[in-house]
């Protein structure tokens, strides 16, 4: 430390003992055990930890952002498990079976079975997973949706009318596109030295999730038009840090900033997370909540109105009529879901003009609809912090002797307790039968009808880790951050919702220590279907990253409900939700003017060892991921950042997983020249066209390396079939569909690549 400071021009001595003040304008370095340091302007004494130098010296790291759309975001996260319903794009609604290996021609293929109405089956190659998606429609408490029949002409009239519905409802959306784009906001200048100063001082690593979603939050600031972002990301996974910056960058721009959160306790802990975090900066910040006198609040009220206040952390509070922003620039919505209608209302009356940010660990149905539709843009973190262990989930019935087995365990390791039992009336009875069965452990109980002051001395009390077990309410499930924390108990776990359940199973395992949840059910209780759906998703969605899977599961119980109204649901259940999107998706770039990108209809159907071995990845269904997004493949850059997880994740790939990036590539090129299918048999590469003239097919005869190698098929799809020389399939597949493409070019164009 001492070199490092003399490097610096900063003279330096070394002093263990610190009994005394070091004089004045003297450095003194000192062994200790400070989190952080302080300040005394009266003593001109500032104590500055090793930490804070450190981190302040720590190099930035700028990332070039790759854009995805919304729905990209969330492919990954629709997985498959036998029994689900599945929407082919060709064929309609089916009944994923599983997955199955099959040898054809002397070569083994991966495919995937799809049970369709009757005996009907159908056999789809892994090569063409990006045609099949997972079908959510009306919720599983609905009636099930109808199969499909292969070869009907049911499902195609289906698509004509849900495309029909997209294009009005296309039309809605560009006028809030409109709307959106003639709403003046405040375009923030770029980042200025006290900027990147500010985000230099984290005393983390960011992961590259925060740096990437950072980035396209400041981007969307310094557009002259309103920002609408939804931040996605896992309980614990620093939404918060990406917000401050966001709120930094408010703040130098000479605007006010807000946030606004669920409760109180959640409030005061961002009041002290911003505290630690704009200290050294000339930020005045304030809360409003029920902890502060009426007093307290007036004054506030009266420096926010002023301008004096640069950012307020408020619960609902800060919806209130008396409110006066002197000049508010940016909102940040902390967990949405946990605001009612009239406060949406309210929100929206505030955020006319203003930068509007949401963060969300698991998105309601509703606002995944936006965003997934294009209303609203998304930022996603899907990279959880190092060090950090998925919480062992257990769904059990409710028993004593597990229950207080579970808090020895934890205490006798010195950490801390949640008890979640969520009936204020008999809270202290629980707290009392417990403190009879565990002797020598400290409890306390939490709820939010306790006055302030006893509210916030037990907090305090339990994050000085006073107190051992706390029976709460879920007054805990916000933003709750005490990293001793580490075992949950539920006690009615059927009766929270899904998303309500993670949002609280979050609140433990924020250390590098195991972490353990028990979500339990009264004993001999019958569990309704929905409870039992529930309470399998939490136990099975306890990996990393659930809390995108846990909305989607949410979203397939409850069903996609409607986007702008209940007219387009039946549309919307009637060809699933990724198809509508689809056809959403298509239509309002048609409305636009603009033209759709072409759809990779094209399958690829060549006698190539192409696979994921089970020895490279020995999960079904981490594979049948790897699969679908191996046929989501459209650019060579989709391919090397496939080809670079991979090497990440399981090592460098055998042939096989090559080969199958390389059809992908093949299929994705094919598709945009008009060609629908590609085949090989018997020696021969078939490519099916969409038409062709006379002239292509003779440039094509004409190239030295197809001479007499090339025929023209007679039938109703027009096509062209290839002589094989016996090298590569793939190899000689790619050349002959570029030699394709040259061949249909114009003699301009042909000139002009010359």
């Amino acid at each position: 430390m001492r070199e490092y400071l003399e490097e610096r021009g900063v003279s330096s001595a070394i002093d263990s003992s610190l009994y005394a003040l070091p004089d004045y304008k003297r450095c003194v370095i000192s062994l200790g055990e400070l989190s952080a340091g302080m300040e005394y302007p009266s003593l001109n004494l500032a104590v500055v930890t090793e930490g804070q130098i450190i981190a302040q010296a720590m190099p930035r790291r700028v990332r070039k952002v790759k854009e995805k759309s919304n729905r990209e975001r969330l492919q990954s996260f629709s997985d498959l498990s036998p029994g689900d319903l599945v929407v082919h794009d060709q064929h309609g609604i089916g009944q994923f079976v599983g997955f199955f290996k099959l040898r054809v021609d002397d070569v083994d293929k991966d495919y995937i079975k799809i049970a369709y109405a009757g005996t009907d089956s159908l056999y789809v190659p892994s090569t063409q997973l990006d045609m099949v998606a997972k079908y959510i429609g009306a919720g599983e408490e609905a009636a099930p949706a109808k199969l499909s029949k292969l070869g009907g002409t049911e499902w195609a009239k289906a698509k004509t009318r849900a495309k029909k519905a997209a294009r009005e409802m296309a039309k809605e959306l560009i006028k809030l596109y409109a709307a959106r784009q003639r709403t003046a906001g405040h375009p923030f200048s770029p980042d200025n030295l006290w900027q990147s100063e500010f985000e230099d001082k984290f005393g983390y690593q960011e992961t590259e999730d925060q740096l990437t979603s950072t980035i396209e939050i400041k981007e969307d600031m310094e557009k002259p038009i309103p920002m609408d972002r939804l931040l996605c990301g896992d309980v614990g996974y620093g939404k918060t840090e990406v917000a401050l910056r966001a709120v930094m960058k408010c703040i130098m721009g000479g605007y006010q900033a807000a946030i606004l959160v669920p409760t109180t306790v959640l409030a005061e802990q961002h009041y002290v997370t911003s505290m630690r975090r704009f200290a050294g900066y000339p930020v005045n910040i304030e809360v409003l909540s029920r902890f502060k006198t009426p007093a307290q609040i007036k004054r506030t009220l009266r420096e926010i109105k002023l301008g004096s206040v640069d950012f307020v952390i408020g619960t609902h509070r800060l919806l209130q009529k008396d409110i006066e922003f002197h000049k508010l620039g940016l909102l940040v919505v902390d967990e949405e879901q946990r605001f009612g209608v009239s406060h949406k209302e309210r929100l929206k009356s505030i955020s006319n003009h203003v930068d509007v940010l949401t963060l969300s660990a698991t998105p309601i149905p509703r606002t995944l609809n936006m965003a997934l539709s294009g209303i609203r843009d998304m930022s996603t973190i899907e990279e959880p912090p190092q060090s950090r262990r998925p919480v062992q989930t257990y769904v059990i019935e409710h028993d004593n002797s597990i229950v207080c087995d579970a808090i020895r365990r934890e205490v006798s390791r010195g950490g801390q307790v949640y008890y979640l039992h969520n009936r204020i009336e008999n809270i202290d009875r629980v707290a009392g039968r417990l403190s009879e069965m565990l002797p020598g452990v400290r409890l306390a109980v939490a709820h939010g009808r306790m006055d302030e002051d006893t509210l916030g001395y037990v907090m305090e009390q339990m994050t000085a880790g006073e107190i051992q077990v706390l029976v709460c309410t879920t007054i805990i499930e916000s933003g709750i951050d005490i990293p001793n924390v580490n075992t949950l108990i539920v006690e009615d776990a059927d009766k929270l919702g899904l998303a309500q359940l993670h949002q609280i199973r979050g609140r433990v395992g924020r250390s590098p220590r195991r972490a353990y949840a028990y979500l339990t059910f009264r004993r001999g209780k019958l569990l309704t279907e929905i409870a039992e759906k529930r309470l399998s998703a939490i136990k099975e969605f306890a990996e990393f990253n659930s809390g995108f899977k846990i909305a989607m599961r949410d979203l397939e119980i409850r069903g996609a409900g409607t986007l702008l109204g209940a007219e387009q649901s039946g549309h919307m259940i009637s060809v699933g939700y990724d198809m509508y999107l689809k056809l959403l998706e298509e239509a309002v770039l048609e409305e636009k003017g603009e033209k759709p990108p072409k759809r990779v209809d094209c399958p690829a159907d060549l006698n190539v060892s192409a696979g994921i071995p089970e020895k490279y990845v020995p999960s079904a269904q981490q594979r049948m991921d790897i699969y679908r997004r191996i046929a989501l493949i459209r650019t060579q850059e989709d391919c090397d950042d496939m080809i670079s997880e991979l090497v990440d994740r399981y090592g460098e790939p055998p042939e096989q997983v090559v080969v199958l990036t390389s059809v992908s590539m093949l299929r994705s090129e094919a598709s945009q020249l008009g060609i629908t299918e590609i085949s090989q048999k018997e020696g021969w590469l078939t490519l099916k066209l969409i038409d062709f003239n006379m002239d292509s097919i003779s440039t094509l005869y004409s190239l030295p390396d197809y001479t007499g190698r090339v025929k023209v098929l007679a039938g109703t799809d027009p096509a062209i079939s290839l002589k094989l020389k016996g090298g590569s399939v793939v190899d000689e597949a790619v050349k002959f569909v570029r030699s394709y493409e040259y061949a249909t070019r114009s003699p301009e164009e042909t000139n002009v690549s010359v």
